[in-house]
């Protein structure tokens, strides 16, 4: 019988490996985009299979060691956050793998000048650093790292909150880059869903070590 400790490493590995594997997949997507590379945006799609195959493995894996090993405490707090982390990065995947197929089947490249507008490279670099932050402190087990991307969620929140406006005035002045407008705003909201689910991945890794629950929390009122 597999020695507990060496089952938990073996599932922490996993769980880095899924999340590297991601990180790869977000910056393939993002070169394929900017530099309307159809052959990286075929890569990205093709590895989108084994990023599934990783995700039905871990969840796999996490289910058989709750049924056989009944942990408890910080051993249990691991293997469910470890569940939620999975399925986040598994959707942050999924969003990678759509961007990407906006490239391998849509002929349009986007002008420079409108990335700058709506500050797209500066939002899917900021997400970039998010994942960075949450596989270090992942790596790390460290909260304060984790707690890092919620700060630069804000700024993603931002960025993609401003974007709607600038397309609907800068549409007017040039009604001929709709379709270049539009697809730049696909992508944004689609960067904007990644950095929500980074963010829910700090929250486990928090709930993890901490045994603290963050998900809906409420701001607290203050007394009038």
């Amino acid at each position: 019988m597999i020695n507990i400790e060496i089952y938990l490493e073996s599932l922490k590995q996993a769980g880095l490996e899924m999340m590297e594997l991601c990180h790869k997949q977000m910056l393939k997507s993002k070169e394929a985009f900017t530099t309307h590379n159809s052959d990286l945006a075929e890569e990205v799609i093709h590895t989108e299979n084994r990023v599934n195959a990783l995700d039905l493995k871990i969840d796999r894996d996490c289910e058989r060691f709750i049924a056989l090993r009944t942990p408890v405490a910080g051993d249990l707090r691991f293997v469910l956050a470890l569940r939620k982390i999975n399925f986040d990065l598994e959707r942050i995947g999924d969003n990678a793998y759509g961007i990407s197929r906006y490239i391998a089947e849509i002929d349009l490249p986007i002008d420079k000048k409108l990335m700058d507008q709506l500050r797209f490279e500066e939002m899917y670099d900021c997400s970039l650093t998010m994942m960075e932050d949450i596989t270090q402190a992942y790596i790390d087990d460290d909260t304060k790292k984790a707690r890092k991307v919620f700060k630069k969620d804000k700024l993603l929140n931002k960025i993609n909150s401003g974007a709607f406006k600038i397309i609907c005035d800068e549409v007017k002045k040039e009604p001929n880059l709709i379709d270049q407008y539009l697809l730049l705003f696909s992508v944004i909201k689609k960067i904007e869903r990644i950095g929500d689910l980074i963010t829910n991945i700090a929250e486990e890794i928090i709930f993890y070590h901490e045994a603290e629950v963050l998900k809906h929390r409420k701001k607290k009122k203050v007394p009038k």
